[in-house]
């Protein structure tokens, strides 16, 4: 008799698969435009001992990269160039350190184009995206000084970006500190996160804004203010940062956001053509305050933190 069977084992690593991990930004106004591609990996052993290795997940060589711009019925090619940077601090990630290759250009970015990012890997294989950009926005409101010291909440208000979807803001409240019997002035500050907001589309022209309380302004300063004896302090201007994301980004985050359920699946999201990631377009505008004179008095007369009347 002759006895035939099917095996059941399993080669997780025959049939080898290149698969671009791209991540990009397109932002107005910044000098450098980069763009990080590379491949997963995988193989036998430690998965975490392989991210350490540069030849895991980086290309060979330099790819075939460029961003094509398009305004109306005129394309123009940017070709990608790539640089390693030696920048890279541990902890980052679990990936090598410090160096990291990146695909970049220096062209200036047109906030009225639409950008595609096409990637030729010499397999019939090419990775392509492509993202509008969002364009410019301001902030509306406070209008000359900021104030934490009314016992009402104020705001901070702005007009919604073309293109634009998702707008986190965040203020930085700077302020010098002398140490008693020390010659040298600290600058130091305080980073305050304050939320996100959507805006219904991606028009532009919405106005937008965010609540926030003066008297948690002081709360967060206090949980950071050391009780040095004699010191001296004196508030500076305040910062407002709105960060916002196109469409395609705003999706990305709210995916890979943390799930409260353990049993809920995490869907993926990708906008990169035969590849993972995103390719997709962001924008931050600041404007700087004054705190008003009613929050730099209550800093001085309400608080023991060593605060001065600026003159």
């Amino acid at each position: 008799m002759v006895l035939s069977g099917c095996s059941t084992d399993v080669d997780n690593y025959a049939n080898y698969k290149d698969i671009s991990i791209v991540y990009g930004m397109i932002e107005p106004g910044t000098d450098t435009t980069w763009i990080k591609i590379s491949r997963a990996y995988l193989g036998p052993g430690n998965a975490l001992m392989f991210a350490k290795e540069p030849d895991s997940s980086n290309y060979p060589g330099k790819l075939d990269a460029k961003l094509i711009k398009v305004k109306g019925s005129n394309e123009s090619i940017i070709q990608l160039d790539t640089l390693t940077r030696t920048d890279k601090l541990a902890g980052d990630s679990i990936f090598y350190f410090p160096q990291q290759k990146l695909y970049y250009t220096t062209s200036a970015v047109d906030p009225t184009a639409e950008y595609r990012l096409a990637i030729s890997k010499g397999n019939n294989a090419d990775v392509s995206s492509q993202t509008r950009v969002v364009q410019n926005f301001g902030v509306t409101f406070p209008t000359n000084r900021i104030n934490f010291h009314s016992t009402t909440t104020t705001a901070i208000r702005w007009v919604s970006a073309v293109n634009g979807k998702r707008y986190e803001a965040k203020l930085v409240f700077y302020y010098k500190e002398l140490l008693p019997d020390n010659p040298d002035t600290l600058f130091k500050n305080l980073t305050w996160n304050l939320g996100m907001q959507r805006s219904i589309n991606t028009n532009g022209g919405e106005n937008m804004e965010i609540i926030i309380n003066g008297e948690e302004f002081y709360t967060r300063l206090g949980s950071q203010m050391e009780n040095i004896l004699n010191v001296k302090r004196w508030a500076g201007p305040v910062d407002v940062f709105v960060t916002c994301a196109a469409d395609e980004l705003s999706t990305y985050i709210d995916v890979n956001a943390p799930s409260n359920s353990i049993i809920q699946e995490i869907p993926e999201y990708t906008n990169i053509e035969n590849g993972y990631g995103i390719f997709s377009s962001r924008l931050t505008i600041s404007r700087r305050y004054p705190l008003a004179v009613g929050s730099e008095l209550k800093l001085v007369e309400d608080f023991n933190w060593g605060f001065i009347v600026n003159r």
